[in-house]
């Protein structure tokens, strides 16, 4: 029952907080961040008992839905489930902070399209049901289309349609790739059904599960997103408000990593092994060309959008190594691009609201006026170019050994990457707080909402950093079979969730 309470609360908290805006103003921003915290809370005490789990499935539930069509209300929760609702809900309630001042309008309904947006999130990582699955893909869409749409900036109708146009069409392709999957299973075994487990096995011919993988593939490549298919995402990023920024940088981009992770490798093995080092090139080529491209930017948020690029680039490299430390790498980049580059986002949103501008020309000499922000931003900029100590290093440097057994002058290519992001670091603290002062800048350092919001994720990133044997070993036992012996036949028992 706790599985859907984590949807419910959010999606009962977007109604409440759309409705209370009738009587005061104030109220959606508390209620959305109750929501998001009770919440965290659950996940938390969910992670605290996971020592005493005795398999790979911490906890399940089952409803039939529409049994005739084998459809199902069925979610599950797993060690990789388990830490993307952790970073979901703590990256939720930081997103409720950071647009408290920002959003003055339609407060309610901006609350209410934030936290349905993390519903749909939510539902993403706990559904074993393939037609349940495309129906949260899609529930994310709509709100955050609104969200860009209504409190973005200048050219933000643009970046919404540019956004949902891209995103509709990889959802397309993955519910085609559905369905076929759903009748190729039907003809061979004569069970319709769209359950996780049932269809982990499903016996097909080789061409057959070739184009039905590429199907699933590019949804989740152009949600990653991967080179070519991500130029949505700097415009998306750069129109957005600071919270959707935030939301899509640090949650959206891992529904696509999460779904390399749990339906395209274990549901199609071999098809991921033949196409397995074109994908790692893929990867390779994503975090050289994000890395160029974000050093040539000129606005902030554009900048840190690009290496959002890069960084996930080392997704697909990990994934497609078969290699349990490149796998363990790739939750590892999940999670700390997820806190690195969300709190990168959130200080560009503080450096707007102080300069009303995020051009780079048009900032230098920063540090005086604003020493607070300036320490929280060299945190996060170098844990953005992979700075010993920090989580981003240990993730990046699993995914690169990982990935060296596998295919080593792809690896090389890579590893050219953290040169390059080392570069455009280093950039972003040059142009912003040292250099030349153009003006005598008179400007508040880090209030204490600021300070609330930025300082537990400094503290997560170093965790993660000095000690990230608890996320490696929660996720452990959600490696599947496929990555663990790639060179075996996959034999993966199907397990049934019970009612």
């Amino acid at each position: 029952m706790i599985l859907l309470l984590f949807i419910l609360i959010p999606m009962a908290g977007a109604l409440l907080a759309w409705i209370a805006a009738a009587w005061n103003q104030a109220l959606p921003r508390w209620i959305a961040l109750l929501a998001m915290t009770a919440d965290l809370v659950l996940a938390a005490g969910l992670w605290w008992q996971t020592e005493s789990a005795t398999g790979p499935w911490l906890s399940t539930f089952h409803r039939d839905w529409m049994p005739r069509f084998g459809i199902s209300f069925s979610l599950a929760l797993d060690g990789l489930s388990l830490l993307m609702l952790m970073l979901t809900f703590f990256l939720g309630a930081l997103s409720v902070l950071v647009s408290w001042n920002e959003i003055k309008e339609r407060v309610g309904f901006f609350h209410f399209n934030l936290l349905f947006v993390l519903a749909g999130i939510t539902g993403v990582f706990l559904t074993m049901d393939l037609f349940l699955f495309y129906f949260f893909w899609e529930v994310m869409l709509i709100p955050m289309y609104f969200l860009i749409g209504i409190w973005g900036h200048e050219n933000r109708m643009y970046a919404a349609f540019k956004f949902f146009i891209f995103t509709q069409a990889g959802g397309l392709l993955m519910l085609l790739a559905i369905l076929g999957l759903y009748f190729v299973h039907a003809h061979n075994t004569n069970e319709y059904t769209f359950s996780y487990f049932a269809l982990l096995n499903t016996p097909m011919e080789q061409t057959t599960g070739r184009w039905l993988m590429l199907g699933f593939l590019t949804a989740f490549i152009v949600k990653l997103p991967a080179f070519p298919l991500h130029t949505w995402l700097p415009d998306a990023h750069t129109e957005a408000p600071t919270a959707g920024s935030v939301v899509l940088a640090g949650l959206l981009l891992k529904t696509g990593a999460y779904g390399i992770l749990r339906f395209v490798l274990p549901l199609f093995p071999e098809a991921s092994q033949a196409f397995a080092p074109w994908i790692m090139l893929l990867g390779a080529v994503g975090i050289l060309y994000g890395g160029k491209l974000a050093f040539a930017q000129t606005d902030l948020k554009r900048l840190v959008a690009y290496t959002s690029v890069s960084h996930m680039g080392f997704v697909l490299l990990g994934a497609f190594a078969f290699s349990e430390m490149a796998y363990q790498g790739v939750v590892m980049q999940m999670i700390t691009h997820g806190i690195s580059t969300g709190a990168l986002f959130m200080i560009a949103g503080v450096l707007y609201e102080r300069l009303h501008t995020r051009e780079l020309e048009k900032m230098g000499g920063l540090w005086p006026a604003l020493p607070g922000l300036g320490v929280v931003s060299m945190v996060f900029v170098m844990a953005s170019l992979g700075l010993p100590g920090l989580g981003n290093f240990i993730a990046e440097f699993l995914v690169l050994a990982g990935s060296w057994q596998s295919q080593p002058w792809i690896t090389v290519a890579a590893t050219i990457g953290l040169v390059i992001a080392t570069i455009y670091s280093l950039r972003i603290m040059q142009k912003v707080f040292f250099g030349v002062s153009w003006r005598e800048y008179k400007l508040p350092d880090l209030s204490f909402r600021e300070g609330l919001m930025l300082m537990p994720l400094i503290a997560v990133i170093i965790w993660l950093g000095v000690y990230p044997q608890p996320v490696i070993r929660t996720v452990k036992p959600s490696i599947p079979t496929v990555v663990l012996a790639p060179q075996a036949p996959y034999t993966d028992v199907a397990i049934h969730p019970t009612k």
